[in-house]
């Protein structure tokens, strides 16, 4: 069966949510802290359809499918979450495993930001999109922790952080200076929980 578009895959999978969870949905991004924010008057007391509208408005198609898929995930609704990833595939995602990595980027073939070692690594070039954009940071930190890319210390401090761009520049300010290791290691735990941002950064290179 062919994919659907993104906003149908939104617009059948919000219209699917128990009105509880519809209504849980629309708290949370309200809530959002990152920018672009949502105003209040744009969701309270509408539909799916006018919610879809909304986000797609808001983030651009594929940026209001990383942002549903976030919320979906925060309100424990991952079934529907992973349902609506399947069905917006339009390629196979990279491999990936229980444990991360280091990956030459199988969505975009080098981490490398061009040819050549003296090239900016693809985390660095895109410093400013990942920190202000980057919305699951939880498993990112999880998987940085099992490879010891940070120690507990640094984990237990950043994840007590209000917010995602803090948590983010904090990762950029401490691990992410080490080593390109430690940034591929990085690289591919953002195509395991970040695919559209990174294929969206990707292609504007």
């Amino acid at each position: 069966m062919a994919p659907k578009t993104i906003k149908n895959a939104l617009k059948d999978t919000l219209e699917d949510l128990s009105q509880q969870n519809f209504k849980k949905f629309c708290s949370h991004l309200l809530d959002r802290r990152e920018e672009p924010r949502v105003k209040r008057n744009r969701v309270e007391g509408k539909d799916f359809l006018d919610v879809t509208d909304v986000l797609v408005s808001t983030f651009t198609e594929t940026g209001a499918l990383r942002v549903a898929v976030e919320l979906l995930k925060q309100i424990e609704c991952t079934e529907e979450a992973t349902r609506l990833v399947k069905e917006t595939e339009q390629s196979p995602k990279p491999n990936s495993s229980d444990t991360v990595k280091p990956s030459s980027g199988a969505a975009g073939g080098n981490t490398m930001a061009g040819a050549g070692g003296t090239e900016k690594h693809f985390v660095d070039k895109h410093k400013p999109e990942l920190i202000q954009k980057v919305g699951n940071v939880a498993p990112i930190l999880d998987e940085l922790l099992d490879n010891n890319v940070i120690q507990q210390e640094l984990y237990d401090k950043i994840r007590a952080m209000p917010t995602t761009q803090e948590k983010m520049r904090e990762l950029y300010s401490t691990c992410l200076k080490a080593s390109k290791k430690c940034k591929d290691i990085f690289y591919a735990s953002l195509q395991k929980n970040e695919l559209y941002l990174i294929e969206d950064l990707q292609g504007k290179e």
